[in-house]
């Protein structure tokens, strides 16, 4: 039988790496950016629709599998107003409307007294080099609409060299 102080470090390795398994995407800026500038795409997202409730993520539309995320796991995860249609939605869930020709771009009030909207886009990224898609959405008083997401995401994608 094994020490305590040797079973007890054992026990933490084991904690800190089911602590790790559960994060499939790095954060911003890591590993797990699937050969994306994350660097790069974090200082453009920040600056064209940076804000503490924004989430966009960035996938392979073959397999849509998520190569990259701006923004909090709570962000993304988080349900809110699809606005088009009748079930609230998240990030991930929305990723899947991104293939839609012409992508998809909407906005709503999050409160009845319109005081808080969300702003949601998907669509493909222009890209020369990649075939990915993406999904954005952004909550709050200050929230952008759909459509100049779009926009200014549309830039960011291409100063970052997607």
């Amino acid at each position: 039988m094994p020490p305590a102080g040797v079973s007890l470090r054992i026990a933490a390795l084991a904690a800190g790496a089911a602590l790790c398994a559960c994060n499939p995407l790095a954060p911003s800026g890591g590993a797990g950016s699937g050969g994306l500038p994350s660097a790069q795409l974090d200082s453009q997202i920040a600056a064209a629709v940076g804000d503490p409730s924004t989430c966009v993520l960035v996938a392979d539309a073959a397999t849509g599998k998520e190569l990259y995320r701006y923004g909090e796991h709570f962000n993304c995860d988080r349900e809110l107003p699809a606005c088009d249609a009748a079930t609230p939605m998240n990030a991930h869930e929305a990723l899947k409307l991104a293939g839609a020709p012409g992508g998809r771009m909407a906005s709503c009030n999050t409160l009845p007294d319109g005081s808080r909207t969300v702003g949601w886009a998907e669509g493909k990224v222009q890209s020369t080099t990649r075939n990915l898609i993406y999904s954005a959405v952004m909550e709050g008083q200050r929230a952008l609409p759909g459509h100049e997401i779009n926009a200014r995401l549309y830039d960011a994608f291409q100063k970052a060299g997607l």
